[in-house]
Parts: C-alpha cells; structure tokens; sequence
C-alpha cells in the first residue's frame, strides 16, 4: 500500500464541532479522517486544520447536494468567537497526540520518523486568521503548541486579508489582497518558520505573498483552466508556484475537480488524475501532491473517506503515472519540501 501525506484535512473542527469524547470519536468510523479509515487507506499524516466556523455545529453536506456551492462572501467573525474556536481545536490535537493518534511535528527529522511509524504526522495548520490579535500575541502561543503553517484566510474577509467566495465562472481577483495588519502578519510567519498557504485568499493577497520571495504554497486549490471556481488557481499563479519551488495540493472537491463537478456535485476519479495531470504541467512533478480537504469537502465517485486512497493510487496506476511519480504525489513532494522547510527557517 503506498502511504500518504495529505495537504489538508478539517478533522480537528469535525470533532470539536460534534463535542464529547474527541479521542473516543476519532476511534469511531464516522467523518473521511478516523483511525480505522487512516489505517485501512495508508494515511499516514497531513496538515490538520484549525478552522474556526460561524457557529459550533456540524457543516450540512447535504445543502451542496444539488450542485451549486455559489455563495456570498460572508461576514468577518467575532475575534474572540473565532479565537475561543482555535485554541479548542489546538487543544482537540494535543489530546489526540496525547492518546497516540498523532504527533505534533515541528522538526524535518521528526516528520521523518513519524510518518514511518504508528503515529499520524501532524503539520498543525491554521486555516484563516480570524482569532489572532493585532499584537500576534496569540500567533505566538500557537507556534509554541506547534503551529507550523497557517492560511491567513478562509473564503471571508479579517483583518488581515480577504478570502475568495465560492463563485464560478470567474477568477480569484475578487477583492483586495493583505492588509497592513496582514503584511505584519506574514512577516512574523516568516521570522518564526510558519509556512504560509495561499488556498483561499485573492489574487491580490496571492502575489503580496508571492513577493515575500518564499517557496509559494497552496495546500488545496486546483488548476482554473479545468474548473472555473473563484476558489482555484490560474495558469500565472501556478507558474509563480513553480517557480518559486513551491507546492499545490489536490483538492478533493468535486466543484472545484471540473465544470461537470460544479453544474452537478459529482467528479469522477479521471476528473481527479486530468487535475493531477495539469497541475504537474504547470509546476512540474517535484511541486505537486494531494490536498484532500477530508472532512471539509465531499468526495469524488469511488471514496467515501480516507480508507479508499488507495482506489485514487489505482487510478493513478491505470493512468500510467508509474511507480516513482504516485510516491511522490502520495507522500515524497510533501515529505521532501516540508523537511526542509522545517530545517531551514529560524527558530525563534
């Protein structure tokens, strides 16, 4: 079975959101990322979430049954809601961790040892920046728990930057890119090693961050040229992630996989490898994994949740990406650039 490294999963909200016994949950079959489905699908680590919704209760999959995810930009959350949200979610990880479920990693070495072992390796992301304090207090905290990669936002504005809304037909360049609270924002990741992702955020927030001169990252978007969401990313900010020796992704979700997937829900696992297939075009096969979206996003025909990775490494085979390319899709890019990432940035 070839293991996996994801790009992004929301299994942190999922079990801070049902409430309970997040430890005895994750021992349970519900949700795309739980033991039985890592062990059973060879997911072997990613980047989890912290992701702070409008209200504490359990995102209804059933709304985007009919194929249309068009909405509105939402309005900014309340800081100290959404803070109250990511510190809990920083404490669903360290109880897992705590448990054997995962360890929180912060080291090259660390990822690599974990990844081979029974342990899920965690990269603790923080998917929107909406709790954090002008100050970067909070950022600060979070880095110390493990926080290692952060988006500065979800598909809603903060004071920081603004996020894309779920539209078609038309392009990331919806609005305004960081502001100068966000400017302070990325370089303080920068000093402190915190990757920064660009899934989500405008054109315009894409290329203020492009210009930091960092390995550019987008944990979960897909090529627009197939799929025209507003969530997606065009043939000049792929070039740019290439370029720059960055990374992208594979998003799950079938309205952001093709146009079909859009007009109906549905994205078959060929809708998945002409993605693949894009994407590797446009940045090179060194720069491109998967970005799930597990417990975050539906699913394309064939999965149901992480135990069925390996029907996409199938479909991988009969595309005939070949050995060497699928272990880099599944873990090598990822493993490769995330270690050196975490070797090289300053210690703060």
């Amino acid at each position: 079975m070839t293991p996996v490294f994801d790009g992004h999963n929301d299994v942190l909200s999922r079990l801070w959101r049902a409430g309970g016994d997040q430890v005895a949950q994750f021992q349970d079959t519900a949700g795309h990322i739980n033991a039985s489905a890592c062990q059973s699908g060879g997911f072997a680590g990613g980047f989890f979430a912290i992701y702070a919704p409008a209200k504490r209760q359990r995102t209804d999959m059933s709304l985007f049954e009919d194929g249309q995810l068009e909405e509105p930009l939402p309005d900014a959350l309340d800081p100290d809601w959404a803070l109250t949200a990511t510190m809990a979610q920083a404490g669903v990880a360290r109880r897992l961790a705590d448990a054997g479920y995962l360890d929180i990693v912060t080291t090259g070495a660390a990822l690599r040892d974990t990844f081979q072992g029974e342990a899920l390796a965690c990269i603790l992301h923080l998917e929107g920046a909406d709790g954090l304090d002008e100050d970067l207090l909070a950022l600060d905290a979070l880095y110390a728990a493990g926080l290692r990669s952060l988006g500065p936002v979800w598909s809603r504005p903060n004071r920081f930057a603004h996020g894309v809304p779920f539209a078609h037909k038309r392009t990331g360049d919806t609005g305004p890119g960081l502001t100068e609270d966000g400017h302070r924002l990325v370089r303080r990741c920068a000093e402190l090693g915190i990757l920064l992702d660009v899934s989500h955020i405008t054109e315009a927030g894409f290329w203020d961050i492009a210009n930091l001169g960092l390995p550019v990252v987008a944990t979960h978007s897909n090529a627009w040229s197939l799929c025209q969401s507003s969530r997606n990313l065009t043939a000049e900010q792929l070039q740019a992630i290439g370029d720059s020796g960055g990374m992208v992704g594979l998003n799950f979700e079938p309205a952001f996989l093709s146009e079909t997937g859009w007009q109906t829900g549905q994205a078959s696992l060929d809708d998945a490898i002409v993605q693949l297939d894009a994407l590797i075009a446009a940045v090179g096969e060194d720069h491109v994994a998967l970005g799930s979206d597990f417990d975050g996003a539906r699913l394309p025909q064939g999965m149901a949740s992480a135990a069925d990775l390996p029907v996409l490494v199938g479909a991988m085979d009969r595309a005939g990406f070949g050995a060497e390319l699928i272990s880099k899709i599944c873990h090598g890019n990822w493993l490769r650039f995330l270690a050196a990432h975490l070797d090289s940035r300053p210690r703060a």
